[in-house]
């Protein structure tokens, strides 16, 4: 071949590609797919980043094993496994657990589940002679294949240290933000309000980036989580028994010093008991009177608390009462009780679907977040920083 045409071929330039191109090659090995649990979801989330929701198929046969069926290929993909938790946990649970195996068996090249809502994430904490069952969720889904985890505001940050794999907790506070701004009227009459001390480091949040005033309701009528009995309280031994305990012990010890001994001081009845808690009723530490009361927090399951304190308050005078919270799993006659109430209005997000109990009750607003969940999955894709998801987010959200 002649020297000159060598040259011509070695200067021509490859065409450049669009846009549209670029978009389909960074995507082109991403695999969404979505068990029973949230299918709106999972078909909006894909919408949004412009590609197909994969073949997947989950049922259960008549006696009730769950069968999942995947038609495309998903070898050396990118997975994507959105399943959130609803009423039907357990259920939910082992779809994720079965499609997550059977990606991995298929030679996936990487298998991320997009749980908003995380099941069992209340127990996170031991109680009685149970077990802390986030934990045990937590090695069932790494064993199961999963790599990666994006979820969204659990119950408590500390059960990401439950996984070995990767965990993202997205904050919906900005969602909810931008509604009680654009969506409250006279939002500056406000007062964020926290249902229980427990809550009062969200509510504080909440109240710094609107400048708006605290109140906190002290006092349950229900007994918590923290006070809950288990079997670390055993009852004191009698008598007649610690005094031959103490004596046995003072033999075993060694002798010391006379000044040390004055100060040491000796319990006569033995172990001493755990003094029980009293509480007080129901009570508002701050001003809420001709306000507009918007209480915030992550989860609504059973309201009859937020129903006593939505009472409460009315009792105190505020003139409007909002319920704003993530997850709106709003179970049993949850939506009857909450038409019922003084509470003008609740909103949620999607991460749990409620269509049901928006028909039974007037007041549920719902606020999309699958753009949240969209970008999310690009940047992991891509590589990205997730800081910016985080961003002006405290880790009190």
């Amino acid at each position: 071949m002649p020297a000159k045409i060598i040259a011509r071929l070695g200067s021509v330039r490859p065409p450049k590609r669009c846009r549209s191109d670029m978009d389909n090659t960074s995507t082109s090995d991403i695999v969404i797919i979505n068990g029973n649990s949230h299918p709106d979801l999972a078909n909006m989330v894909a919408e949004r980043m412009g590609i197909k929701n994969g073949g997947c198929s989950v049922f259960h046969k008549s006696n009730r094993e769950t069968i999942v069926e995947i038609s495309d290929s998903v070898r050396g993909k990118d997975i994507y496994i959105i399943q959130t938790g609803t009423k039907d946990a357990n259920n939910n649970i082992m779809e994720l657990l079965i499609m997550a195996y059977a990606c991995k068996t298929s030679s996936a090249r990487s298998i991320v589940g997009v749980i908003p809502y995380l099941p069992y994430s209340k127990q996170c904490k031991m109680r009685k002679r149970g077990c802390i069952v986030s934990k045990l969720l937590a090695k069932m889904m790494c064993t199961s294949g999963l790599t990666h985890i994006i979820t969204m505001d659990l119950h408590q940050k500390e059960i990401q240290g439950f996984f070995d794999i990767p965990v993202d907790n997205l904050r919906a506070s900005p969602f909810l933000l931008q509604y009680i701004q654009e969506s409250i009227p006279d939002y500056r009459n406000s007062v964020i309000v926290a249902r229980n001390p427990g809550v009062a480091k969200k509510a504080n949040s909440y109240a710094e980036r609107l400048r708006l005033g605290l109140a906190v309701i002290h006092g349950e009528q229900k007994e918590t989580d923290a006070d809950e009995v288990d079997g670390r309280y055993s009852p004191p031994p009698t008598s007649a028994y610690s005094n031959l305990l103490g004596n046995s012990v003072e033999m075993c010890l060694p002798a010391t010093p006379s000044s040390n001994r004055q100060r040491t001081t000796s319990v006569s009845v033995g172990v001493p008991e755990h003094i029980v808690k009293v509480k007080p009723p129901l009570t508002i530490v701050g001003d809420v009177s001709g306000r507009i009361a918007i209480m915030v927090d992550d989860l609504i399951d059973d309201v009859q608390a937020f129903v006593a304190a939505a009472e409460m308050l009315k009792e105190n005078g505020a003139c409007k009462i909002y319920v704003l919270a993530t997850h709106g799993l709003l179970s049993s006659d949850a939506p009857r009780q909450l038409e019922e109430s003084p509470i003008d209005e609740i909103v949620v997000t999607n991460t749990i679907p409620h269509e049901i109990q928006k028909l039974q009750c007037h007041k549920i607003k719902t606020i999309d977040i699958s753009i949240l969940i969209a970008e999310a999955i690009r940047r992991i894709h891509n590589k990205e920083s997730m800081s910016y998801l985080f961003r002006n987010v405290t880790l009190e959200d």
